[in-house]
């Protein structure tokens, strides 16, 4: 399966809030197209939300009608903050709005610089692929043989636009022939663990276990989870790391049970704008995402629901940062 394809001047997505049940790709053809699909998880992960993004910001800038520069950039303007407004938590997204901007900044000729937008986008792409396989190969290093390892939410190549990050980790330690295995939590509430990262660890030959989140304090007290590895949307300057909610729930059992806990992630996902995870935008999501399951109500009407979708891991409870510019261990 690939989740994100740029074919003849439009953007193919896999459909990922269909899966594992329907495999359905998308022709998307303009940037309000790709802006729903991020912000209904169609496209998710935050590599994958930068390159989609990237994408669609061409796209939009591909169909505007004009040769000049005064009319073309308040179209664009537009173009680019509808982009921008779709998720706030995800490093990757801004940041592939801001190179695409520097692009429209530096040129003169609106032609031009429609090509360069498509070929802006089609290098944030290639850097993305290239950096989870490099982060993959770093990431397997830490990883021993016979070790169980467990991750959350999803952050194989669906979400990354390439090879994974923390699932690329156990999957490249998997193809090492380390004898390791994987647990899964579903990943509350939108099931990311059950219906992606379990379905692309089916697909790699891994052997592994699907949990609920609330079992993995169960198994750690067990001693049959050797590390821990997620994936990131934001990192802060000292470390503090933003990921799908329940990641700071799992760093903290696994301090307890004296088990390393990895966060693996490119280079893009790094914010070095803000000190801490105190300046992290938390992203709130509708109450339905709880309350409903599927199309069907499994909750009672008229009650008040907090659903964020991230939540923030200390940096002091994180062993090592995996990226494609090798391993930053805790201190470094």
């Amino acid at each position: 399966m690939k989740a994100i394809e740029w074919r003849n001047n439009r953007l193919i997505i896999l459909d990922q809030t269909l899966l594992p049940l329907e495999e359905k790709y998308l022709e998307l053809n303009d940037y309000h197209a790709v802006a729903e699909a991020i912000k209904t998880l169609r496209v998710r992960g935050a590599p994958s939300i930068g390159v989609a993004a990237a994408y669609g910001i061409a796209l939009g800038a591909l169909s505007i009608e004009t040769r000049y520069c005064s009319e073309f950039l308040p179209l664009y303007q537009q173009i680019s903050a509808e982009i921008a407004s779709t998720r706030p938590t995800a490093k990757n997204l801004f940041m592939a709005v801001e190179r695409m901007d520097h692009v429209v900044a530096s040129g003169t000729d609106v032609l031009q610089v429609k090509i360069s937008l498509v070929d802006e986008a089609v290098k944030i792409h290639r850097e993305e692929e290239e950096a989870s396989r490099k982060i993959s190969t770093f990431g397997a290093d830490l990883i021993q043989p016979g070790w169980t390892v467990l991750t959350h939410c999803n952050a194989g190549p669906l979400a990354t636009a390439g090879y994974g990050t923390a699932l690329g980790v156990i999957i490249a330690a998997h193809q090492q022939n380390k004898g390791i295995s994987a647990f899964a939590t579903e990943t509350r509430p939108l099931l990311q663990g059950a219906r992606l990262t379990a379905l692309e660890l089916k697909e790699a030959g891994v052997p592994f276990k699907l949990i609920t989140d609330s079992m993995a304090g169960h198994f750690m007290k067990k001693g049959v989870i050797n590390a821990v590895v997620v994936g990131a949307d934001r990192i802060a300057r000292n470390g503090d790391t933003a990921n799908k909610i329940g990641t700071y729930s799992l760093a903290v059992l696994a301090l307890a049970h004296g088990i390393p806990f990895y966060v693996a992630a490119p280079s893009s996902t790094f914010d070095k704008s803000i000190e801490s995870g105190n300046d992290i935008v938390i992203e709130e999501r509708k109450p339905e995402e709880i309350t409903y399951l599927r199309g069907q109500r499994i909750a009672p009407e008229n009650i008040d629901v907090a659903n964020p979708a991230f939540d923030v891991t200390p940096a002091n409870l994180i062993a090592a940062f995996i990226t494609e510019n090798g391993i930053i261990r805790r201190g470094e």
